[in-house]
């Protein structure tokens, strides 16, 4: 099965799936090798890595190498976290094209103004226009170079305090637009405004979330609503941070590494998610005498 086709697959399937979050080509094996059958390459992740805020700091061509290097160590499908699409539809058009050519499944455009600010900061998010915002969603599918290339319209509307009565009316006019899946986005703790959406959207096209902010509900509960996907979207960039920050402190305190061996990765590990034995295997056939 292609990549999209399989994107596409997780995204519609009758049962609730999960995509993870990968940062880079490492994470994203590791990802891959605990089970997950996609991988969202989220910008603000990508953008910590880098040391950058979310605020498309990043360039698209330094988010697409990293992506690329993700679906070249990976066999299970990418969504992008496409941002806003870094400009108008004609940006859109070309990000959409390139990410088509390096093997990425799909991509994810949300619907706030260029360049875009983190949904967890601040209070007031500026908002496309629907109309310009539709236009990006017809530009982005008339793009696809495969047919089953995954288009996902993320709704801020919520996030930058609009009335569920607009978010709805977003989701509406994106579906008509073209858009695969709706991606409903919320920063409450308690998910009520989520499982409002869902109960008032009633299945009419698959609805993804990312439960950020409201960790604490049952993945049951999610299911019993309707959602279709959901996305653990920064939890192995933060699982990173939390990890490096212990070790290194323990190093920098104890000024010797033995007792931190055992808390680490062994260089095997290394070598065995970087393909150095499968190389060292290529090299006995390529290099013999």
């Amino acid at each position: 099965m292609k990549k999209t086709e399989n994107l596409r697959r997780i995204l519609t399937c009758d049962d609730l799936s999960f995509i993870m979050e990968a940062h880079s080509a490492l994470s994203a094996r590791i990802a891959e090798e605990s089970g997950f059958e996609a991988l969202w390459a989220s910008g603000l992740s990508i953008s910590a890595s880098l040391g950058l805020s979310d605020r498309n700091e990043a360039s698209w061509t330094q988010v697409l190498d990293i992506v690329e290097f993700m679906a070249d160590h990976t066999k299970v499908p990418i969504l992008l976290d496409g941002d806003t699409g870094y400009g108008n539809f004609n940006n859109v058009r070309r990000l959409v094209r390139k990410l088509s050519q390096r093997g990425v499944a799909g991509v994810c455009l949300e619907d706030k103004v260029f360049p875009k600010m983190n949904s967890f900061i601040g209070a007031e998010h500026g908002l496309a226009t629907i109309g310009e915002f539709c236009g990006k969603l017809r530009a982005a599918k008339d793009s696809r170079q495969d047919p089953d290339f995954c288009i996902v319209a993320r709704v801020e509307a919520l996030i930058s305090g609009c009335s569920m009565e607009e978010a709805l009316a977003r989701a509406d006019a994106y579906s008509e637009a073209g858009a695969d899946a709706i991606l409903i986005h919320s920063k409450k703790s308690d998910g009520q405004e989520i499982l409002e959406f869902c109960r008032r959207w009633n299945r009419r096209c698959p609805i993804v979330i990312v439960p950020t902010k409201y960790y604490r509900i049952p993945t049951s509960v999610f299911r019993d609503a309707g959602v279709s996907c959901v996305i653990w979207a920064n939890h192995s960039l933060r699982a990173s941070i939390s990890a490096i920050r212990s070790i290194t402190r323990k190093i920098h305190r104890q000024q010797a590494v033995a007792d931190v061996e055992h808390e680490i990765a062994s260089l095997d590990d290394v070598f065995f998610l970087t393909n150095e034995f499968e190389v060292q295997e290529a090299e006995r056939k390529y290099l013999a005498c």
